[in-house]
């Protein structure tokens, strides 16, 4: 690339360059930012259909969560140290947990707390 360099009081301060070559490294840029979005989605986690649909249907997130994640309620109570009442009142609205509850939860569910909105 060929750039001329501009100096202001002794110090490179702009850059110019032609145009072409401007727009090409815009051009390649862009490219490099798609591959990096590409492998960003390949890591993140994907939900079946199903798993939207019941949370879209105002199903609890916990209990969406739970089953997901292939957990009883007896397994995430014991990971959370409560017991699995409290666990089923939460999933049934009966009551709602502390913000030290959901976090544990969110945990051991392997999600954020804003997910477990209950």
């Amino acid at each position: 690339m060929s750039a001329q360099i501009i100096e202001l009081n002794g110090v490179p301060t702009f850059a110019v360059a032609p145009v072409a070559e401007w727009n090409a490294l815009l051009a390649r840029l862009e490219e490099v930012q798609d591959i990096t979005d590409a492998k960003s989605a390949l890591e993140s986690e994907n939900f079946p259909a199903e798993f939207a649909d019941r949370l879209l249907s105002g199903e609890s997130p916990l209990r969406v969560w739970r089953d997901y994640r292939g957990l009883t309620l007896q397994a995430l109570a014991e990971t959370c140290g409560v017991t699995r009442q409290i666990l089923s009142m939460i999933e049934h609205g009966k009551t709602k947990p502390s913000a030290a509850l959901l976090g544990k939860l969110a945990g051991a569910l392997d999600c954020v707390m804003d997910d477990l909105h209950v």
